[in-house]
């Protein structure tokens, strides 16, 4: 099961990218928050230049099974 409902929904970079800042809101709010949403940042603007969409899509499918481990840690 996906951390939100959502998951299923996502196909491009912007919708994985608020799909994941509100799986962030989910989190305790402090330091744990505020960890994860640096790290999606971070992640996204090493992956901005990706021009393959096979290679995209493997990239949301992984982002958001980590989502997945992050939220029933």
């Amino acid at each position: 099961m996906s951390p939100l409902p959502e998951a299923e929904l996502v196909r491009s970079s912007l919708q994985l990218y608020r799909y994941l800042l509100r799986c962030c809101r989910r989190l305790p709010p402090g330091p744990v928050q505020q960890h994860y949403r640096h790290a999606i940042r971070q992640s996204f603007k090493v992956h901005a230049d990706e021009d393959d969409p096979e290679r995209i899509q493997q990239i949301i499918k992984r982002a958001i099974e980590d989502a997945d481990w992050v939220m029933n840690k």
